[in-house]
């Protein structure tokens, strides 16, 4: 399946990013299959964790269309190139950087660069972003989302990613959000698989009951 196709249809089921930041390649599998088991379906695997490129690739192999998997951190148009080599396909910034944006485009990858001011927001969506992140939510409120979700194209989702509990989700959604990143909530180095999975559990019963409740 095409990576934009993937995404789209993974966010729909269920609109959660696990951010595995320092995760290790010999511990990805085991921590992939509790994600997808929970009903995670898109990993993140910043680019500043440990041996990265190979836990990407590693992964990708062994989930195929199972999920979307790819990189975060992403700070250059040649570490672009490198995921894409490994087999991600999904390219996620804390920032809004014109070339990589526009570089992963080119590769047909996501792209999912954070934002955090409308500007921003419309000169990644002018660079060809295909979805755009909220960070850091703890310095932003439901109310700043309100407000942008009244300009920015209604299409293109919106998902919050620093500091989000799974008891707050629903006020979120309701300011217009389409989904979350989620960090050191669902994922700290040293957890086990079965501790992952348990919280990944949490997070997206708790989604999928705001979303429709």
């Amino acid at each position: 399946m095409a990576p934009l196709d993937l995404f789209r249809d993974k966010l729909a089921d269920c609109p959660l990013i696990a951010i595995l930041r320092g995760v290790k390649p010999d511990e990805i599998v085991a921590i992939g299959d509790a994600l997808v088991e929970a009903g995670v379906g898109i990993i993140e695997i910043p680019l500043n964790s440990p041996d990265p490129l190979r836990s990407i690739s590693t992964l990708a192999r062994h989930l195929g269309d199972t999920a979307l998997v790819g990189a975060g951190t992403v700070l250059t148009v040649g570490q672009v190139g490198d995921v894409a080599a490994a087999g991600g396909r999904i390219i996620v910034s804390p920032s809004t950087d014109y070339d990589v944006i526009a570089a992963t485009a080119a590769e047909g990858l996501v792209s999912a660069p954070g934002y955090f001011t409308p500007s921003e927001a419309f000169l990644a969506l002018k660079a060809g972003a295909h979805a755009l992140k909220l960070f850091p939510a703890e310095a932003a409120t439901p109310a700043v989302v309100r407000a942008q979700r009244a300009v920015l194209p209604k299409d293109v989702p919106l998902l919050i990613v620093g500091g989000v509990k799974a008891d707050a989700v629903g006020i979120w959604f309701d300011a217009g959000a389409d989904g979350f990143g989620l960090g050191s909530a669902l994922y700290r180095p040293g957890q086990s698989a079965d501790q992952i999975g348990a919280q990944a559990r949490d997070f997206v019963a708790a989604v999928r009951a705001a979303r429709h409740g």
